[in-house]
């Protein structure tokens, strides 16, 4: 059974950040990559709101970037998925399959992933015209027509702030009302950039390839009173159903709300237990951006640290 000062799961921004800092703390944290090493911005072609990349750069490029820095002061990969967790009594108990980890402190960094449809075409155009994350990618589609899946406040918020960007943004949605808040809804509707397609659902995502290079190029939708279907021509499709976080292994253990995101305590990184902290997507149900992610993974790395310094372990 191997044993750590501080185990991390979870290795967006937020997790490779705190490994960084408790790695620069001499703790020697060890970071379970899961299902999706780097975490959502893995998915993201191209990156241009981090601060000190003047000209851009790929999401898997940062990650690994971030990875490397984190390892260079200690902190140690593993490309495993954790399956159970106890945190019923210390030191904690991080299980992967049959192997036990047992850890002093433990920092939850799982984020969250972006609700698709569920369609193999949504993969194949994931960062070329489909995406989870209007904040990180409108500015990709000045002057194009772009197209928004959802008819809640997360559409409504995307689809609006999509208008900064492109020319036209049609929502589409499988019923004939939306879910959102009226103050959104009526936000939509009243901005002559927003078109509405009522009653309908994405089918297929079609596009191009050239030299490698896929673009989208329509979408097919069908009609859900009448079943027919018809090509609608658009740059580019948004999913604004809602993200969803990786909560699952702490349910019954760490506080969440309603929507399953863990509640830190007082404008910090400490969770309900002791000694467990919070940090990423996981938590964050408002921002959702690298750069606070890396924030958040920051503290919760000095909060690990100061809790491991109380507690007599350095």
């Amino acid at each position: 059974m191997e044993h750590r000062k501080v185990i991390i799961i979870g290795s967006g921004p937020a997790g490779l950040t705190a490994a960084l800092y408790t790695g620069r703390a001499n703790l020697a944290p060890l970071v379970f990559e899961g299902n999706q090493p780097g975490g959502q911005l893995t998915i993201t072609t191209e990156v241009e709101n981090f601060p000190g990349f003047p000209e851009g750069i790929t999401g898997p490029q940062l990650m690994d970037e971030m990875r490397k820095q984190a390892q260079r002061f200690g902190a140690e990969s593993k490309f495993e998925h954790v399956t159970a967790v106890d945190l019923s009594q210390r030191p904690f108990k991080v299980m992967v399959g049959e192997a036990v980890y047992t850890a002093d402190s433990v920092i939850v960094s799982t984020g969250a992933s972006a609700k698709l449809l569920g369609l193999e075409s949504e993969k194949e155009f994931m960062g070329y015209g489909v995406s989870a994350c209007a904040t990180c990618d409108g500015f990709f589609f000045r002057n194009q027509e772009v197209a928004v899946v959802g008819g809640g406040d997360t559409a409504m918020e995307e689809a609006l702030y999509l208008t900064k960007f492109a020319s036209k943004v049609t929502i589409i949605h499988r019923r004939g009302e939306l879910r959102a808040s009226k103050i959104m809804g009526e936000r939509a509707e009243k901005n002559g950039k927003v078109e509405f397609k009522w009653f309908s659902t994405v089918e297929d995502i079609k596009g191009t390839e050239e030299n490698g290079i896929k673009k989208l190029t329509h979408l097919v939708l069908k009609n859900t009173e009448t079943g027919e279907l018809e090509d609608f021509k658009t740059d580019g499709l948004f999913m604004g159903i809602g993200h969803r976080p990786n909560t699952d292994l702490f349910v019954g253990m760490l506080d969440m709300d309603e929507n399953g995101y863990l509640i830190p305590k007082d404008r910090s990184t400490y969770t309900n237990i002791e000694g467990v902290f919070a940090c990423g997507d996981v938590q964050d149900h408002v921002y959702r951006q690298a750069i606070s992610a890396a924030g958040s993974g920051c503290m919760a790395a000095i909060d690990a640290e100061r809790w491991l310094a109380a507690q007599g372990i350095e």
